[in-house]
């Protein structure tokens, strides 16, 4: 039980709170992005869960690029296929909590306007902000961490 508090204890130091508050600066970046690219996929007419899943793919590039970066200070080299692909299949399980929150909302509220999908999207993004932090924190930048010399947790 004590290493759950520890580890809940390292997502509470003053590193992982500047950590978090820089993925949140580029969450709300990539947020943006995301919304752009979905509503001009939309208003062309793609569909609705298409459109959702090329927005997150390109704001997902975007997102590694200024994650490894400026959430994490490591060196603009590539971490590797490794990182890379460890940062996709995170963002893949984000991108199921999106599609699967706006279908929700969907389904609870009746069909959704246009304003209606986006907020179902913020709302996914928040709900998905602190594991995010854990996830590349511990498994997708935890070898260029400690390769860097930051602790890790």
């Amino acid at each position: 039980m004590s290493s759950v508090g520890d580890y809940a204890k390292s997502l509470a130091t003053r590193t992982a709170g500047g950590q978090l508050l820089r993925l949140a600066v580029i969450g709300v970046i990539n947020t943006v992005d995301f919304l752009l690219f979905f509503n001009l996929l939309r208003n062309v007419g793609m569909v609705r869960d298409l459109a959702v899943t090329v927005a997150f793919a390109a704001a997902t590039f975007i997102s590694y690029v200024l994650n490894r970066r400026w959430t994490f200070g490591l060196p603009d080299n590539a971490g590797g296929a490794v990182e890379t692909a460890q940062f996709y299949v995170v963002n893949l399980v984000a991108w199921a909590v999106t599609v699967v929150v706006i279908n929700l909302a969907d389904l609870w509220f009746g069909p959704l306007s246009r304003l209606g999908e986006n907020v179902a999207s913020l709302a996914a993004g928040v709900i998905v902000l602190v594991p995010k932090l854990a996830s590349y924190r511990d498994i997708v930048f935890k070898k260029a961490l400690r390769r860097h010399g930051d602790r890790v947790s």
